[in-house]
């Protein structure tokens, strides 16, 4: 349990975890993770903040605006400082919220939609934290930006941040009620104009008058000799030589491909209702999702599996090598080794974005991510969802 008032929240210190746990399952957690280590510009203290962090190094840490704090190892006062969002963004951002009541509803149930961050950032409001954004302080006699102490302390926050976004919200100025009071007063009566004097402003016409006025009469159909009626999906026969039509077909329209083509143009509409837009995708890899999303055999089980596991990157990794920035793998290489906590890692070989521990290959995809596959009748088999920690999948 959190103490928690509208100024601050106390969590209580995290207990010493297991070796190989994550850090930051959800997004937004990752892209706190990210702009941490993005930041430092000493790989060893990394490792040591995440040891530290899984030992259980670091006290109870309080959240409050503007500002994230702990006591590490029991001496050494530790903080850092994220910048908080004006009163001229908060503004935006609220407006953002309450433009979609699914919004509201994501964030009571602690969830962070990425439509929503997108459509803040568009409004000129940073919500997650970017390179240079957060500034650590410690006691310690230690220099490093951060010391191994703050890197404890913002890797233990992205648990936090991974169980409710609303602690995002607090760094970055106001807690959980005085949103939801925000919010609230918006849909305030009072707040608006009048409807019939808006609609009046705006040229048209006021719900009372609209309403009261008589539903007119339905003009007449059009003459029957140029009325158009569709040609029957389920006609018994071939209208041009008269035969029976094979089972799915008929008029030369594919029943069958017909359904799946529906279906699949209403999964996507809803995707665009949830998030606003889709990825863009090659042809090949729309008849990946094609087959992965209905249980088509198109002879593209791995690239169906790979789909299944991370969408257009699972494919990409599955069907093509490239060679990241050397500074990403080195900071994988610092996750391999911090998972065994002093314990030496597996051996790894490595080509361009592929990592081979005997039985399981780990491939780095364009996004930040490490695919786990595995072998399979001679060739390596998608076997996984992602992780940003590669050795997460090494423990696993």
């Amino acid at each position: 349990m959190n103490i928690s008032n509208d100024d601050a929240r106390g969590f209580p210190a995290f207990p010493p975890q297991r070796a190989g746990a994550r850090f930051a399952t959800s997004w937004w957690g990752r892209a706190w993770v990210q702009a941490m280590e993005d930041t430092s510009l000493d790989h060893g203290l990394l490792r040591k903040g995440r040891g530290y962090a899984k030992t259980g190094q670091i006290g109870p840490i309080t959240v409050s605006p503007g500002r994230l704090a702990a006591v590490a190892e029991s001496e050494y006062d530790t903080v850092v400082r994220v910048e908080q969002l004006t009163d001229a963004a908060w503004e935006r951002f609220l407006d953002q919220v309450a433009a979609k009541s699914g919004h509201i509803a994501a964030l009571l149930d602690r969830d962070m939609p990425h439509d929503l961050v997108e459509a803040a950032e568009d409004a000129a409001v940073p919500l997650l934290p970017a390179v240079g954004d957060l500034e650590p302080e410690c006691s310690c006699p230690d220099w490093g930006h951060p010391c191994k102490h703050a890197a404890a302390l913002c890797y233990q926050a992205s648990w936090l941040l991974d169980a409710d976004p609303f602690v995002l919200l607090l760094m970055r100025g106001r807690g959980e009620r005085e949103l939801i009071e925000a919010l609230q007063r918006r849909g305030a009566p009072g707040d608006e104009a009048p409807a019939e004097d808006t609609a009046r402003a705006a040229g048209g016409v006021a719900v009372a008058e609209a309403f009261a006025a008589r539903v007119p009469p339905l003009p007449d159909p059009p003459p029957l000799e140029v009325a158009f009626a569709p040609p029957a999906l389920d006609a018994p026969a071939d209208r041009a030589t008269g035969a029976d039509a094979p089972a799915g077909r008929a008029s030369g329209v594919d029943v069958a491909a017909l359904r799946v083509l529906a279906a699949s143009a209403a999964s996507r509409a809803r995707e665009v209702l949830l998030h606003g837009r889709l990825p863009e995708l090659t042809e090949y890899q729309d008849r990946v999702r094609l087959a992965a999303d209905h249980d088509l055999d198109l002879g593209l089980e791995a690239a169906v599996q790979a789909w299944r596991y991370g969408g257009p990157q699972g494919v990409d990794v599955l069907e093509s090598a490239w060679t990241p920035p050397r500074q990403d793998l080195a900071r994988a290489q610092a996750l391999l080794e911090a998972g065994w906590e002093g314990e030496s890692p597996p051996q790894v070989e490595a080509w361009r974005n592929r990592w081979t521990l005997g039985a399981l290959q780990l491939r780095y995809g364009r996004d930040g991510r490490w695919y786990p596959f595995t072998m399979r009748d001679g060739a390596w088999w998608p076997a996984g969802p992602p992780e940003r920690d590669p050795s997460a999948l090494v423990t696993g």
